[in-house]
C-alpha cells in the first residue's frame, strides 16, 4: 500500500488554471499531501520529466496547444514509468481504447470526482508495487551475484551434478580438471573425470550417500584430468539445488592449492584477452547494476551498442590474424576517445559496448558521434594493407522503467541494426537512438498484440523454397518460412517484430502455428503421390520448451504424418547457448523419427564442438560462406575443408543463398550434398517445384 503521509508528485496538463487547482485540492482533501506542476508546453514536460521523479500525470481531454496524446507519446519515448489518467467530459469507448492502447492507465469523466480519487489511489498503489518490485529484484540480483562470486572466487573446486552429469562448475574446478569451456564440461559425466579404479568406488559412495542423505560425506579417490594426468583428491558431497532443480554439490580438495593462480584468474576474469578491454560478462554485470541504480535513485544512464560494418567481409580479406590486428588497433582508438565516465567492453567478434550511469542518452549521443567520426576518418594499416572501417551505433536510455540487462542490451542491438535502414546508410555508419514507443509495436500495440491480431485475422503466409540434391538422387525437400502482413500490407517476419529475448510465449506460439499449418499442407501434398520432406525452423524458446515434443507427437498422429517427413532446424547460436537442452531436444526428435538440421553453421569460434554433443543429420553452412566463394580462393578452400570434415562425421551438407550458376562447379567439386537459393527458386506459396527437371 502507498504510505498515507507520502507526498504525491503530480503533473497536470490542463488549459485552465482553475481546473488544475481544483484537481490539486481534490487530492489534498482526500488526505494526500500533494506537490503539483502544471505543464505549459512540450519543452516544459520534457525538462520536467528529466529533472525529477513524478508519480502521476492528469491530462484534461480538451483542445490545447500541447495535446494529451503528444504528452503520452513523450512518456513512452522517454521510457518513464508514469501513470497517465485522461479526464474526459463524457465516456467515449473508442477514445478510451485508443489512449489505453497508447499507454494510458485509465479515462475518467471529470465530474465523477469520487471515481477519479479511487482511480488515482489505485494507480499510485500499483506504481508503488512496481517500484518495490524493482528494488527487490535489484536486491535479489545482488544476493545472487554475491553467491555466484563466492562460488567463483572459492579456492575449493566446486561443481553441481544431476543424474551423473555436470550442470555447473566454478573456475577452480575447471582449472583443476583441465577444462577451458564450461559448456564442454557440462556434457562430461562425472565418472569420466575419475580413473577406472575410482569409478566403482564412486558408484558405491554415491549409493551410500543417496541412502543416508548425510551431507559432508567424503571419498578419497583418483581424478583424471582432460590431459589424462591423474591426481589424488578428497571428494565431499552434499544435497543442493541449482536453477531451482535438486542436485548434488561436490567439492574437490586438491592436495595443493595454487593461490597465485587463483589471484591471476580473478584479475583476468573480467578481461577480453585479445583487446584488453572488459569482456561481455563484466559488461552485463555492470549493466545490471546501472539498471538497478536507475530504478532505485531515478538516475538516468545510457548504453551504446557499437557494431562494426561489413566485418565478415573485411575478415575474409585480412584473414583471422589480420582481423585480430584490426580489432586491437580499433580498441586503442576506442580507449583514447572514451572518457572515464564510460565503461568500454568487447561484446562479440564485431561489437563493442559503451555504458554510463552518470549521464543521459544525449551526452552518450555526443560521445558516440565523436567516436563514429574518428573511426570513419582513420586509415588502418594492417600488414601493408589500408583498411577503412565504419560503425553503426545504437543508443538506449537506461531509466527507472528499464528492462533486465539482456533485454536492455537487445535495445541497443536493435537500434544499431536500424542504422542500415536509414536513407543513405545502407552500409551503416550512423547512429540511431532506441525509441520504446516505436519498437514495442504498431499503432500503440505491443509486439505480442500485433502478432496475435495478425494470427486472428489470418494475415500469416507460408512460403516454401526447394532444397536440391546436387548428387541427383531425386529427393523432394522444401524449407518452410512464415511471413506476416503488417498494417500497410507489407510482408515481414513476425519473429523480427518481437523484441530481443521475447516474449518467449509468442515466439513459441508462432513456431507451433507454422508447424501445424505445414503439417496439414504436407500431409495433403503427400497424399497426391509426392514424397516431399520439410525443413522447419524452430526458435530458441521452442528449444527450451519441455512440452514441445509431446505436443508434436500428438500433432503428427492427428495428421497421420510420419516423423521422417519433417526436419527440424536449429540455429547454431541457439544450440551453442543451450547445449544441454539442444542435445536433449535433438534426442527427443529422433525418438519421433524426425530428422534434425543445424543452420548458420561456421559462425562460432569452435563450430565443430557443438556437433560433438548435439546429434544432427544435416548441417546448413552459414550463407556468408556462399557470398565469399566468388571473391577468393581461400574461401573455396575453407568450404571444401568444412564439407569434407562434416561428411567425415556422417553429416549431409547444405549450402544456402546460391544466387547464380557461378559457384555450382565449386560446390560440386567440394562434395556438397544440397543447395538452396534464388538460383533454384524463390520462396513461393505452394510446393510446386519440378524435382524431375534437375
Amino acid at each position: 500500500m502507498q504510505k498515507k503521509k507520502s507526498t504525491v508528485h503530480v503533473l497536470i496538463l490542463d488549459p485552465d488554471q482553475n481546473d488544475a487547482e481544483s484537481l490539486v485540492s481534490l487530492l489534498r482533501n482526500s488526505g494526500r499531501a500533494t506537490r503539483a506542476h502544471r505543464i505549459t508546453s512540450e519543452e516544459d514536460l520534457e525538462e520536467t520529466l528529466k529533472s525529477a521523479s513524478w508519480d502521476l500525470l492528469l491530462a484534461r481531454d480538451k483542445a490545447q496547444e500541447f495535446a494529451p496524446d503528444a504528452a503520452l507519446a513523450m512518456i513512452k519515448r522517454l521510457d518513464k514509468d508514469l501513470p497517465f489518467i485522461l479526464l474526459t467530459d463524457q465516456f467515449d469507448r473508442d477514445r478510451t481504447v485508443q489512449v489505453m492502447r497508447s499507454g494510458a492507465q485509465a479515462t475518467v469523466e471529470a465530474e465523477h470526482s469520487d471515481l477519479l480519487v479511487l482511480t488515482i489511489f489505485r494507480e499510485l498503489s500499483a506504481l508503488e508495487e512496481r517500484r518495490r518490485r524493482r528494488a527487490l529484484e535489484s536486491h535479489l540480483h545482488e544476493a545472487e551475484q554475491r553467491c555466484q562470486l563466492l562460488l567463483e572466487s572459492s579456492k575449493d573446486a566446486i561443481a553441481y551434478i544431476n543424474d551423473g552429469m555436470h550442470i555447473y562448475a566454478n573456475q577452480s574446478y575447471m582449472d583443476f580438471l583441465g577444462y577451458d569451456d564450461l559448456d564442454e564440461l557440462m556434457c562430461v559425466p562425472i565418472l569420466d573425470t575419475l580413473t577406472p579404479d575410482s569409478q566403482a568406488k564412486y558408484k558405491e559412495f554415491m549409493k551410500s550417500f543417496a541412502e543416508s542423505g548425510s551431507d559432508g560425506m567424503t571419498l578419497n579417490c583418483q581424478a583424471r584430468r582432460s590431459d589424462d594426468q591423474q591426481l589424488s583428491i578428497t571428494f565431499a558431497v552434499s544435497s543442493a539445488t541449482y536453477d531451482s532443480e535438486p542436485c548434488t554439490q561436490i567439492v574437490i580438495q586438491p592436495e595443493h592449492s595454487d593461490a597465485e593462480l587463483e589471484e591471476k584468474l580473478r584479475q583476468i576474469s573480467s578481461q577480453d584477452l585479445l583487446t584488453g578491454l572488459y569482456n561481455r560478462q563484466y559488461f552485463m554485470d555492470e549493466l545490471a547494476a546501472t539498471i538497478a541504480q536507475a530504478a532505485e535513485r531515478s538516475e538516468p544512464g545510457a548504453l551504446a551498442y557499437i557494431a562494426l560494418d561489413r566485418f565478415m567481409s573485411i575478415k575474409g580479406q585480412l584473414g583471422i590474424a589480420g582481423a585480430d590486428l584490426l580489432l586491437g588497433d580499433l580498441s586503442n582508438i576506442l580507449k583514447e576517445q572514451v572518457g572515464n565516465e564510460f565503461l568500454l567492453a568487447r561484446l562479440s567478434d564485431d561489437a563493442f559496448g559503451l555504458l554510463t550511469g552518470t549521464c543521459d542518452q544525449q551526452a552518450m549521443h555526443t560521445a558516440c558521434e565523436r567516436l563514429r567520426k574518428t573511426i570513419e576518418d582513420h586509415l588502418f594499416d594492417i600488414d601493408g594493407r589500408t583498411i577503412q572501417l565504419t560503425v553503426s551505433i545504437g543508443i538506449a536510455a537506461i531509466t527507472e522503467n528499464a528492462p533486465k540487462a539482456a533485454d536492455m542490451l537487445g535495445r541497443g542491438h536493435v537500434a544499431s541494426d536500424e542504422v542500415r535502414k536509414l536513407d543513405g546508410h545502407q552500409d551503416g555508419n550512423g547512429i540511431v537512438v532506441y525509441n520504446p514507443a516505436d519498437a514495442e509495436g504498431l499503432g500503440g500495440e505491443s509486439a505480442a498484440e500485433v502478432i496475435q491480431k495478425a494470427l486472428d485475422e489470418d494475415r500469416f503466409r507460408l512460403l516454401y523454397q526447394p532444397i536440391i540434391n546436387l548428387r541427383g538422387e531425386g529427393e523432394e525437400h522444401y524449407e518452410a518460412t512464415v511471413r506476416m502482413l503488417n498494417k500497410d500490407g507489407e510482408e515481414v517476419s513476425p519473429y523480427e517484430i518481437l523484441p530481443p529475448m521475447g516474449p518467449s510465449e509468442m515466439a513459441v506460439k508462432i513456431d507451433r502455428w507454422v508447424i501445424l499449418q505445414t503439417i496439414k499442407h504436407l500431409a495433403s501434398h503427400r497424399s497426391r503421390g509426392h514424397d516431399s520432406r520439410l525443413f522447419l525452423n524452430v526458435c530458441a524458446e521452442s528449444l527450451q520448451d519441455k512440452t514441445f515434443t509431446p505436443w508434436l507427437s500428438v500433432a503428427l498422429k492427428a495428421a497421420r504424418l510420419p516423423g521422417d517427413a519433417l526436419i527440424f532446424q536449429l540455429r547454431e547460436g541457439d544450440a551453442t547457448n543451450h547445449l544441454k537442452l539442444a542435445k536433449e531436444f535433438a534426442k527427443s526428435l529422433h525418438e519421433l523419427h524426425c530428422k534434425v538440421s543445424l543452420s548458420q553453421f561456421g559462425g562460432a569460434l569452435n563450430p565443430f564442438n557443438t556437433l560433438k554433443h548435439v546429434e544432427v543429420d544435416y548441417v546448413k553452412i552459414d550463407g556468408s560462406f556462399t557470398e565469399e566463394l566468388q571473391k577468393n580462393d581461400e574461401a573455396k578452400e575453407r568450404v571444401q575443408e568444412m564439407v569434407k570434415e562434416l561428411q567425415g562425421t556422417g553429416k549431409l551438407t547444405i549450402i544456402p543463398m546460391v544466387e547464380n550458376a557461378v559457384v555450382l562447379s565449386t560446390l560440386w567439386q567440394a562434395g556438397v550434398n544440397y543447395i538452396q537459393g534464388y538460383y533454384v527458386q524463390a520462396p513461393v506459396p505452394e510446393m510446386n517445384y519440378d524435382f524431375g527437371d534437375q
